[in-house]
């Protein structure tokens, strides 16, 4: 183990963290897809070696991202931006439609679909903490600072909430905590959230998904009903939330034991976005926490780099990647308890997807390159320390 730890650096714990979140994902995923392979008359074995697959691609990624010099992102960030932009447009005109939502685009050869917003939220955030590290001078200035920061961030925003509003919002909200990190006036704070307030409005009442936004919000907040009186189960408008509900209390304290799940058979997508309903049907209310516990340490860890990292574009990627999964995780586990609407937001690390899972290693490794050159500081002085301005001591070789 030792040996292993002296080719990963970086926060040892984050490693640990993915390691078990990803163990846990195979587990998971391997138990919840049996509907999903019957309906396509598949193996559940053949799911599990793609996932399999796509995690050890993700651990991959990880890995080759934390090697890179955290500093170099701020460069890659530009190109990114160039990028995201125009492919998140692209998505929207010619990407694959799925339930009136065009979010993938199919990658040619290969004949994969991949989630264009999934780029997006890595290259907004990398782009954001390299703007406000840099016009810390100015940052108070409104057309050198507040209108190119602001001006990306509506642009990603409008173009990911047309098809994904859920995952818009989150990353708006995740640019206003790297907004307010960044010593950005509430002033102008404040004009930001009047601002995106308004767009999320045009986007649920003019969008082309503007039917289905209304309904998860009657159904949170209201009970359906015909004539007076309740509508059958089936009929239900909560009917994913209703077996998520079902899931999680007859899971009592310790569940049904791996594998044993029944409400798998009858929850859509339980394999993704109601994976953490599952997982607290087979683990029990005691799983459930621990699994939410591994997310708070992985928050906990990013914030301990973010109060230790000496440049301030370290701490704002470290901050910006780091509430980025984990509100992602949290509000997954909030629609499957029911403290939230019905959205299609996966949880990080846990549910089977493909550039998902790749894109949120690719943000951790990020995340440990940063802590890697913050040990690698720390090494370099305590070396100053020993041999001041490294000179050889006489005898000592």
């Amino acid at each position: 183990m030792d040996y292993i730890f002296t080719k990963l650096r970086g926060d040892k714990w984050i490693w640990i963290i993915v390691i078990l979140l990803s163990i846990w994902s195979l587990l998971a995923v391997y138990s919840s897809v049996g509907t999903l392979a019957y309906k396509e008359g598949k193996g559940t074995e053949m799911y599990l070696f793609k996932h399999l697959f796509i995690v050890a691609a993700g651990l991959v990624l990880m890995y080759l991202s934390h090697k890179l010099d955290y500093r170099y992102y701020a460069g890659i960030s530009k190109l990114l931006m160039v990028i995201t932009i125009p492919l998140l447009l692209y998505t929207l005109i010619f990407g694959n439609e799925v339930n009136d939502a065009s979010r993938w685009l199919t990658i040619p050869v290969i004949n994969q679909t991949f989630q264009t917003s999934d780029l997006a939220k890595l290259a907004l955030i990398t782009f954001l903490a390299r703007m406000l590290s840099r016009k810390q001078e100015e940052i108070k200035d409104v057309k050198k600072s507040f209108i190119p920061i602001m001006g990306a961030v509506c642009a990603v925003f409008v173009l990911i909430a047309w098809a994904n509003l859920s995952t818009a919002v989150m990353l708006f909200g995740v640019s206003v905590l790297l907004l307010l990190i960044g010593r950005v006036s509430f002033k102008q704070i404040a004009t930001v959230c009047v601002g995106g307030g308004f767009l999320l409005l045009l986007v649920i009442f003019t969008g082309p998904r503007k039917a289905t936004y209304i309904s998860r919000l009657n159904g949170f907040f209201q009970s359906e009903q015909v004539d007076g009186e309740r509508t059958s189960f089936q009929d239900d408008k909560n009917y994913q939330a209703n077996n998520a509900k079902i899931a999680i209390a007859t899971g009592e304290m310790f569940g049904k034991g791996l594998g044993n799940s029944v409400q798998r058979n009858v929850l859509p997508h339980p394999y993704s976005d109601f994976i953490f309903a599952i997982i607290i049907e087979e683990y029990g209310t005691l799983g459930g926490a621990v699994l939410l516990f591994l997310y708070v340490a992985l928050m906990y860890r990013c914030i301990r780099i973010v109060t230790m990292s000496p440049k301030a574009f370290g701490a704002f990627l470290a901050a910006g990647l780091g509430f980025s999964l984990t509100i992602q995780a949290l509000a997954n586990m909030a629609v499957a308890v029911g403290l939230g609407p019905v959205t299609g937001v996966p949880l990080p690390l846990v549910s089977m997807g493909g550039t998902s899972i790749l894109f949120t290693n690719i943000a951790l490794g990020i995340i440990l390159s940063v802590s890697r050159n913050i040990e690698e500081l720390k090494y370099r002085e305590q070396d100053e320390a020993v041999v001041p301005n490294n000179k050889v001591v006489v005898g000592s070789i």
